[in-house]
Formats: structure tokens, C-alpha cells, sequence
């Protein structure tokens, strides 16, 4: 993204994302690798229409790392589904502008995200057992992605598949090849997705919650890999969790979402350390520690709000226990735009220094 200009009054720099966005446009020569402006998406039900993704901004580099954090149901998954254009010819309603490589993933065709699909952008799905063909052998799967993409023979494709697999550390590629997905443990399942996800070595990789369920060794072994992998292909990785800890591990940069929006983001660093939104906050307080005295969890108290009826203000205000710090009622009925920092932004009402004393007493 591009640089932040000092304020006349010798002030930290502070803009708007949009605002940032518009400057970011003017500057097309030096684009992001992905540059996503003001993405929404919203799904039309009986009892109305529900808010899934409001206004997201955030750009990524080849060779780096974004995660995105948030509870269920935060918008997560749906953004990655948006940007593989896999709404396309749903009831979705999907606005805004993905820019991968000169090319609008929002508004291209379906051909034209096929094409893509696959070769130039990867995704590694949530549930493995799921996300593959119960009837077809691993291999075949893995080689039918090759052959999509390449003119190579069905020989080639299966020579591909097999040192994929390989790759990845599935032990005897030959002969797993030939085995259908039970006969896999979920770590190898996961590995095989990540194989079908890289065979054609894409530019961008997505990978959504790529550890669920699997045991904390299996856990560093795929996190392990994946970032092997990217250091061969320079690729850039976009990472969904609700796990911190690995985001602290394997991530450049985080994004944090709650209720459709981006309430935070920056390096992660700064995320952890310069934390500056209470909803980031309550995230790492409800992480328990070896340390903790207590034995005590420490939820984030309520629950997230209706993406059918969103609220007049922030929308965290309901759950937030520092919301009477901002005063006037402001928190429940503006709603906060999201400013940027020196590379680091919040959408909340909270001055920096009250947002100091607050983290301080975490």
C-alpha cells in the first residue's frame, strides 16, 4: 500500500481506508499483487438481506502472508469464497473490486475465473473429507486439477500427481495415488488437498482454516509445509483461522473481522503487541495461558450482532466494555470508519491514548 504522508501539525499520519484506497488507484504503476477495495457481499433471504462482508480493504504482496481472524460466522470464509468467485451464479450479491494481477475477480465472467481457478489462484478448503470425491482415487483427483490447466497426457498428469504427493510428504506417491480419500487420516487427507491446491503452482494461495481438527504435531507439520512450499513458488497466502497462535507463527500481517468488517489490521506484530480495538483485545484476553492464576477463561461476553439488522453504530458497541469511554452515546450511534496509521488501522471510536490505558490493564 502506499506510503502515509505526515499531517501539517506534525500529527501521526491517519487516513481513511477509502481514502487510502482512492490514493492507492491514482498510483496504478506500483498496484498490489491483490488489491481488494470496498468488497461487500450480501445474500438475500425471506427475512431480509444479510450482511455477510461490508466494505472490506486490504492488499497483498507476492511472498507474504495475511490471516484473517474472527469469530464464526464473521465473514471470513465468505471473503475468500468472493475473491475464487465461487458466488458467482448464486443469489449472492457481490460488490466492490479484487484486482489480481489487472484483472477484477469481482467482475469477471465465470470463464474467465476458470481460467484462473485452479492455475493462478489455489484455495485449500476447510473439511478435506468433504472437499474431495469420495468415489475417485486421490491421485486421480489431484492429476484431473493438472490436466485442466496443462496439455499433458494422462501419463504426465499422473507423474505430476505422484511427485505432488511426494512433495508434501505422503509417504509411498505411487501407491497412495491409487487410494481413495478414507483410506487417508486427516492430516494426509489435508496434505493431499494442499497438493491439489499447488499442483499447478498458483500465484495465490488460499487456505481456509487448514488445521481444524487436526492434532497441535499434525498442526506444525501443515503449517510447516505450506510455508515451505511458499518460499519455492514465491506464492502469496491468504490464511482463515480463528487460531492466534498460528497466525502468530506464519503470518506477515493480519486482518480482524467481526460482524462482516474489518476492525483491525496491520503487522502482526502490532497486532499483538499495539493492539487498538477492543474487539482484538477480548480475542487474546480469551486465549488461555500456561500462566493463568485463575484457571479461568476469559470470554468475550454476548453474542455477535444480526447480519440481518445490523446496528445504527459500531457495530462491537453492544459488547464492548470500554464503550462509555468515547462518551456522548457516540459508540452506539456513529459508526467508525476504518483509520488508517502508519500501515496500522481500527475502526473504533477510542483515542489512541485511552486505547494505551486500556490495553495496559489486560
Amino acid at each position: 500500500m502506499t506510503q502515509l504522508q505526515p499531517s501539517p501539525a506534525g500529527q501521526p499520519a491517519t487516513r481513511t481506508a477509502h481514502q487510502a484506497a482512492e490514493t492507492g488507484h491514482q498510483a496504478a504503476e506500483t498496484a498490489a499483487f491483490l488489491d481488494v477495495r470496498n468488497l461487500s457481499v450480501k445474500f438475500p433471504t425471506d427475512d431480509g438481506l444479510v450482511s455477510a462482508v461490508n466494505g472490506m480493504d486490504f492488499s497483498l504482496e507476492r511472498g507474504q502472508t495475511l490471516g484473517i481472524v474472527g469469530e464464526s460466522g464473521s465473514g471470513k470464509s465468505v471473503t475468500s469464497q468472493a475473491l475464487m468467485g465461487l458466488l458467482k451464479g448464486t443469489s449472492a450479491r457481490v460488490t466492490g473490486q479484487a484486482l489480481f494481477q489487472g484483472k477484477d475477480l469481482v467482475t469477471l465472467p465465470e470463464s474467465g475465473m476458470r481460467q484462473l481457478r485452479g492455475r493462478n489462484i489455489g484455495m485449500i478448503f476447510q473439511d478435506p473429507l468433504s472437499a474431495l470425491h469420495p468415489f475417485y482415487t486421490v491421485g486421480h483427483q489431484i492429476a484431473e486439477a493438472y490436466l485442466v490447466h496443462n496439455k499433458a497426457s494422462k501419463k504426465q498428469a499422473r507423474a505430476a500427481a505422484v511427485d505432488m504427493l511426494g512433495r508434501v510428504g505422503i509417504p509411498s506417491p505411487e501407491q497412495r495415488y491409487d487410494e481413495y480419500p478414507h483410506h487417508f487420516s486427516g492430516g494426509m487427507r489435508q496434505r493431499a488437498m494442499i497438493a491439489m491446491a499447488l499442483i499447478c503452482e498458483p500465484e495465490l494461495l488460499i487456505a481456509d482454516e487448514p488445521t481444524t481438527a487436526l492434532d497441535v504435531t499434525v498442526q506444525a507439520q501443515i503449517l510447516d509445509l505450506m510455508s515451505e512450499l511458499q518460499q519455492e513458488t514465491n506464492s502469496a497466502l491468504i490464511l482463515i483461522t480463528h487460531d492466534l497462535g498460528v497466525v502468530a507463527e506464519v503470518c506477515d500481517s493480519v486482518l480482524v473481522m467481526y460482524g462482516g468488517q474489518c476492525v483491525e489490521s496491520g503487522p502482526v506484530d502490532e497486532i499483538f503487541y499495539d493492539t487498538r480495538h477492543p474487539y482484538t483485545l477480548g480475542l487474546l484476553k480469551s486465549m488461555p495461558t500456561l500462566s493463568s492464576s485463575s484457571g479461568r477463561l476469559n470470554p468475550i461476553p454476548g453474542q455477535p450482532p444480526s447480519l440481518l439488522d445490523l446496528p445504527k453504530g459500531c457495530i462491537f458497541s453492544a459488547r464492548c466494555e470500554y464503550a462509555a469511554l468515547a462518551g456522548d452515546g457516540v459508540c452506539a450511534s456513529q459508526r467508525p470508519e476504518l483509520v488508517v496509521e502508519d500501515g496500522h488501522g481500527k475502526r473504533c471510536h477510542l483515542s489512541g491514548p485511552q486505547i494505551v490505558t486500556i490495553r495496559n490493564t489486560r
